[in-house]
């Protein structure tokens, strides 16, 4: 896929799960069967069971919509963010304001599953990426991390072919030229290259890495690893 079409109006971030169509919701759809057998696992041990989505939204649970349903007072969702989110609309969501890498977040509390959906390559360096799956480990033993793949290549965020391979300099300048991907043109060069020295796409050694005790998956499209997941389940 090549370059986001040139600034030429106002730019509308696109969403693409707000079209039950989209490839982009089918891959989740897709990916959710891993989620929902954790869950299922989850709810033969209790009557009602509490998970943390770190860095989740209530859009992306859409996918979700009827196993939610179906199970309708038995599951509650936290959803912990570092940014605003807006409010969500149903109760089984509790919004929290905090960092996924902060070793005293809900400290001393417990979750029946930690679930996290292409949010580790954002919390920056590695060290910080330590900090994030010691606390999904210390939150819950059974729990579902989610990551784009560095080497599939496509970059996801940018939606420029080979993005993620070039320099940092070059994927600044072209941030200054177009609308990539789920960003807008950047209007200064500093807002260019935050937007791109934050995302740090993983690769499979480093999610064995941080993940050394889960089952790591991978999600494959035309022969190639599109993207990583991390599970482990409590039994």
């Amino acid at each position: 896929m090549s370059v986001a079409h040139l600034d030429t109006g106002r730019w509308v971030k696109p969403d693409p799960m707000s079209n039950p169509h989209s490839i982009e919701r089918r891959f989740r759809a897709n990916r959710f069967r891993h989620v929902r057998r954790l869950l299922e696992a989850a709810l033969e041990e209790r009557e009602r069971i509490e998970v943390l989505d770190l860095g989740g939204t209530e859009a992306y649970w859409a996918i979700a919509e009827d196993f939610l349903s179906e199970h309708r007072g038995r599951i509650g969702i936290t959803l912990v963010n570092n940014e605003p989110i807006e409010a969500p609309k149903d109760p089984v969501f509790r919004p929290v304001f905090g960092d996924a890498c902060d070793g005293n977040l809900f400290g001393g509390k417990r979750f029946d599953l930690v679930h996290s959906n292409s949010v580790i390559e954002h919390v920056g360096e590695e060290h910080r990426m330590r900090a994030f799956a010691d606390n999904v480990r210390r939150l819950s033993d059974r729990y579902f991390i989610q990551t784009p793949n560095y080497w599939f290549p496509l970059e996801p965020h940018f939606r420029v072919v080979g993005f993620q391979w070039m320099p940092l300099r070059l994927r600044a300048a072209l941030m200054r030229r177009a609308n990539l991907g789920f960003f807008p043109r950047a209007k200064t060069a500093e807002e260019a290259w935050n937007n791109v020295a934050e995302i740090r796409l993983l690769d499979k050694k480093l999610m064995r890495r941080l993940f050394p005790e889960a089952d790591l998956r991978e999600e494959r499209v035309a022969g190639l690893t599109k993207s990583l997941m991390a599970v482990r389940d409590a039994g």
